[in-house]
């Protein structure tokens, strides 16, 4: 089965975030049928690569100052790598959390796709709510496709854990 990570479109507004002005969608073929969002989201989201890890490092270093938050961890919501967890069916979990400067989301999409496959989406969703928001998506959009486009090919190669 060929396996390709596609840019597809999104359409404005999304039920997951509303009033969310900037998005983009990847989707990929995993091999299986049977994995919810959910544990997608956490074979996908739940241990990034070092480097994306050290990108993350960086990033906290840099806005930190600003008064952004490192990640979602506020102690209320239950948490996927950085991300709370806004809602989840077996078809879709919605991660993310708001911010002052932009709100986001992540969501992960998974429909069967034949017998052998499901087709996984990864959406992104954000309202930039000022300028500073405009500008710290404009300079890490190159890394946030280059990061989801890897999450989704490790999907296709990692296999469910056990239990």
């Amino acid at each position: 089965m060929p396996q390709r990570t596609h840019s597809v479109p999104v359409t404005l507004p999304h039920s997951a975030l509303p009033l969310a002005d900037w998005a983009d969608c990847y989707e990929r073929l995993v091999p299986g049928q049977s994995a919810t969002a959910m544990s997608l989201a956490k074979r996908g989201l739940g241990r990034f690569p070092g480097w994306v890890r050290a990108l993350l490092v960086v990033r906290n270093a840099i806005v930190s100052p600003f008064g952004l938050k490192g990640s979602g961890a506020d102690g209320k919501a239950d948490m996927i790598g950085f991300f709370p967890i806004v809602s989840e069916t077996s078809q879709q979990a919605v991660l993310g959390f708001d911010d002052t400067h932009l709100d986001f989301r992540i969501v992960i999409d998974v429909s069967p796709a034949g017998e052998l496959a499901q087709r996984v989406s990864i959406t992104t969703l954000v309202r930039r709510k000022i300028l500073f928001g405009r500008i710290y998506i404009a300079l890490i959009t190159p890394f946030h496709r280059l990061i989801v486009r890897t999450m989704l090919s490790r999907l296709s190669r990692s296999k469910p854990a056990a239990g």
